[in-house]
């Protein structure tokens, strides 16, 4: 959103710092995937930014799912969490239904902590974007780019949310 996340900061003794930002409910959905191949054990984040103020939806997720297989020639297991637009999305199940090289998952109930990709976005959130407050979605969205881009690029972090999540692969 384009409202910032507050955390502590530093600033000059008595200069309380001021985040200029207004109330405001724009937003940016962004679907994403932490990859893993068995075999080399490469590491890898996958990531679509979706229209201005659009939720996710159940076409959003066959279209990235689609994606992945273009990017990923091997067979693909997903883990996810329970979303209704995941799996239990008909329209979701019905193109899953028609994969030979895809299978899903679930996570337990609510157990973000298992999800690497959810340490993906507590790490934009809470660290690299922290107290960001861009003027419009426009900005947000070249950050976004250039934050998930720098994480892609960061196999080491990558494995690090990997380790965190305790989903035991030697990586």
């Amino acid at each position: 959103m384009l409202m910032p996340t507050r955390r502590r900061t530093v600033a000059p003794r008595g200069k309380t710092p001021v985040l200029p930002a207004w109330d405001r409910r724009d937003r940016i959905s962004v679907i994403s995937a932490v990859t893993v191949s068995p075999r080399r054990k490469k590491r890898n984040l996958y990531f679509h930014l979706l229209a201005d103020n659009r939720n996710i939806c159940a076409p959003d997720v066959v279209d990235f799912l689609r994606h992945l297989l273009r990017h990923i020639r091997r067979p693909i297991t997903i883990v996810w969490d329970r979303s209704n637009t995941h799996d239990r999305s008909k329209a979701v199940w019905e193109w899953l239904a028609k994969q030979t090289k895809m299978r899903t998952e679930r996570f337990p109930g609510y157990a973000p902590e298992l999800n690497p990709d959810e340490q993906v976005w507590s790490n934009l959130k809470y660290a690299r974007l922290s107290n960001y407050a861009p003027n419009n979605t426009r900005q947000l969205r070249r950050r976004l780019v250039r934050e998930l881009q720098h994480l892609r690029r960061r196999p080491d972090l990558l494995a690090s949310f990997i380790r965190h999540a305790q989903i035991h692969l030697r990586l």
